[in-house]
């Protein structure tokens, strides 16, 4: 019996702790609901989610309020008689399909013109090609020259090891930090050529509010445009099962002002020609060691 409530005790105390845990600092109405985002599209896709939801509260309050007023005003103790007859009413049915009929077909026009929005690929004023592997991701500025890879950062992979020793609550985003992040430009049309060279993976950055899977051997695409005003860092992950290691497969974007964009791609632009400067001088020993073969030959 002792035994058992120490066991008890133990749970409650665990439970507590995890209740007291970062991760459950935040609460509050406002976690209920899909939040706006700070791109275009998903202002758009939660402008189309709150309509239904109004339009769905409206048809709950109509029929609800029809039931809870038949309920009282037909009760038995007023001497109401059930009809067990089932008489049909033409009139009824005719109205229940026809009503139900205009709302999906009035919801479905603004839900037609949110998808086609979402698939507009016209007007993009910067195409990045991504790449999953297990487990990072790889950017190509296709206009810019840019290339780099972006994994989770040094200090997440080393707490995350067994028996690292290293508390994750002190490593600042533990597994939501990368080495090397997206950056983007806000107010400009970002569009995104997607695809893998390993398994099926999935960005996703939830602020954004889209999401597009990595499928090696397919290009998909997608876009999305940051609101000037919502500059900083966004956070999201692989959300497809990639493999043992999907969980450590962060994303991170920085967005910047075109100014400080431009200012960054220049910087990289800088630090990529001393590399590719350097590659001519690794072959021209062979080269030269072709030339000297080939003189000596004749």
């Amino acid at each position: 019996m002792i035994r058992k409530m120490m066991v008890s005790l133990a749970a409650l105390a665990a439970f507590a702790a995890l209740l007291a845990s970062p991760a459950y600092a935040e609460s509050g109405w406002h976690l209920l609901n899909m939040p706006p985002g700070v791109s275009e599209l998903s202002k758009k896709i939660y402008s189309l989610h709150m309509l239904i939801f109004y339009v769905c509260v409206a048809i709950g309050v109509v029929v609800f309020g029809v039931m809870i007023y038949s309920i009282f005003a037909f009760r038995k103790s007023k001497g109401s008689i059930p009809d067990v007859t089932m008489v049909h009413d033409t009139r009824v049915e005719v109205l229940w399909t026809i009503v139900p009929v205009i709302i999906l077909v009035a919801m479905a026009v603004p839900a037609a013109k949110t998808l086609v929005a979402i698939e507009d690929m016209r007007n993009t004023e910067l195409t990045i090609k991504v790449t999953g592997f297990q487990w990072g991701w790889n950017y190509d500025y296709i206009d810019n020259g840019v290339s780099f890879f972006s994994r989770l950062d040094r200090q997440s992979d080393a707490a995350r090891q067994l028996s690292s020793g290293i508390d994750p609550h002190s490593v600042p985003n533990y597994l939501l930090n990368v080495d090397h992040p997206l950056v983007v430009p806000a107010g400009k049309k970002i569009r995104l050529l997607l695809t893998a060279n390993d398994v099926i993976h999935s960005w996703w950055v939830p602020a954004f509010g889209m999401k597009k899977d990595a499928i090696p051997g397919f290009v998909n695409e997608m876009w999305f445009k940051i609101d000037t005003d919502k500059l900083g860092v966004y956070r999201g992950q692989c959300v497809e099962l990639c493999g043992r290691d999907h969980g450590f497969m962060p994303i991170v974007v920085d967005v910047r002002t075109q100014e400080d964009f431009d200012a960054w791609v220049k910087e990289q632009a800088a630090q990529s020609k001393p590399q590719q400067a350097a590659k001519p001088i690794e072959q021209a020993p062979a080269t030269a060691q072709a030339s000297n073969a080939s003189a000596a030959a004749g």
